[in-house]
């Protein structure tokens, strides 16, 4: 599904090494293509979102390289969503997803077909005057992948964005994003400690050891396209998850 698409990122070597001497990253390597969704899975403390973080150019490596073979993507072209919706609680939510363009330089005048229509992709239609406060956290979750969307960008970076949620609002905000993600077109990275999440989402899923983080195995997924909530009670899921969870064992305790 992936094999024969140019790479977006290469990872070479990554190592990351904090002033207090905590190594968090050792030798990541992977190569990222372009238009697939990745997910990443790994024990607490591995690393999973300073590499995150590292693609995103919010930090910065102490040993190794990232190659952007087609250019690095120029300002607003990585989307990053964090663990927390992280929403202006004083800004509605048109507001918040406007704030990136807004940030741009980029007045509501012109941006207003943009932020509408990541509006609708994401199903907030009719609550773009809701505050923060009057959102559950579904909503607010929504409103944060909207604010990402808004600019458009190559890569979209996810750093467990669901888990803070119920298991029913999960599942189908996992529906909802491989819904996006074929609207879309764009590179998902996605960081979850589930490994049913990644499996289901996923073109592809790698696995790291735990701190100093590697990249110990990867999983290509070879599940149909696109994904339906039945696939998550059929064997061939059952038994790639069993897969990505053996490696977890054997790597991560």
């Amino acid at each position: 599904m992936t094999e024969n698409r140019p790479a977006l990122i290469d990872a070479i070597g990554l190592g990351r090494m904090f002033n207090d001497g905590t190594k968090a990253l050792d030798r990541v390597t992977l190569n990222i293509p372009t238009g697939s969704f990745t997910s990443i899975v790994g024990p607490s403390g591995c690393g999973k979102s300073t590499l995150l973080r590292m693609l995103a150019g919010l930090d910065i490596p102490t040993a190794g390289a990232l190659d952007w073979p087609d250019g690095r993507p120029a300002e607003g072209e990585t989307g990053f969503v964090f663990q927390e919706a992280t929403l202006l609680p004083w800004a509605n939510v048109w507001d918040n997803i406007y704030l990136p363009l807004r940030l741009a330089g980029r007045s509501r005048e012109a941006v207003t077909d943009d932020v509408e229509a990541a509006i609708r992709l994401v199903g907030l239609d009719g609550f773009e005057q809701s505050y923060p406060r009057q959102l559950s956290g579904g909503m607010k979750m929504r409103t944060s992948v909207a604010r990402a969307l808004v600019t458009k960008p190559r890569m979209l970076l996810m750093d467990e964005p669901f888990a803070a949620l119920d298991e029913i609002t999960r599942l189908r905000l996992n529906d909802d994003l491989l819904r996006i993600f074929d609207v879309q077109q764009c590179t998902i990275i996605f960081v979850t400690h589930s490994v049913f999440e990644a499996v289901y989402l996923s073109q592809r899923v790698v696995v790291m050891s735990r701190r100093p983080g590697r990249v110990v195995a990867g999983h290509t997924i070879d599940l149909p396209w696109p994904r339906l909530p039945a696939l998550r009670t059929s064997a061939e899921f059952g038994k790639i998850c069993r897969a990505v969870s053996d490696d977890l064992e054997k790597y991560g305790s």
